[in-house]
């Protein structure tokens, strides 16, 4: 099986058979999952932070990165794969609280917002999320089935 590898601000749409998409490190970042099962297609894309105001050089070198210019860039994508809005069907994981136990920043919760709410700005937001907590987390999409598998170190798999 092909792995296709997401890293850090970086978003992919696919439809290669026998193949996957997969991110690692989802701590405070989120990981938004787009799958289209009938079609085979699916999108992944690492979000680090919520808002591409505090560094628009990296926005356009990255749009990825920010969860304001990934998400309109990710639908893109999944659109030149013949996908149509009401195709999609959204997962996301991460957002969780690794580096900021005393919550001062919350750049977590700020990403699962930001995510969120750029979401619903195309009337799309997710059937299934695991958020939070102080856990990392990898994202594996089995494109031929759209299964979105989470995994965690000394916690195991699950199907998102």
């Amino acid at each position: 099986m092909n792995q296709i590898v997401i890293g850090i601000g970086e978003l992919k749409a696919a439809n290669a058979p026998n193949s996957t998409l997969k991110t690692f490190a989802l701590g405070s970042c989120v990981g938004v999952a787009l799958v289209v099962p009938r079609l085979r297609v699916a999108g992944l894309l690492h979000v680090a932070l919520p808002d591409s105001s505090i560094n628009r050089e990296l926005a356009l070198e990255r749009p990825g990165y920010f969860a304001d210019t990934g998400i309109p860039m990710i639908i893109e994508k999944m659109f030149k794969h013949g996908c149509q809005y009401t195709d999609l069907i959204v997962k996301i994981a991460g957002g969780a609280n690794i580096m900021d136990p005393e919550e001062t920043f919350r750049i977590g919760s700020r990403n699962v917002l930001a995510v969120k709410k750029h979401l619903w700005r195309y009337k799309l937001g997710p059937v299934s999320e695991d958020v939070g907590d102080s856990i990392s987390r990898t994202m594996t999409i089995m494109i031929d089935t759209g299964r979105v598998i989470i995994t965690s170190p000394g916690r195991g798999g699950w199907e998102l």
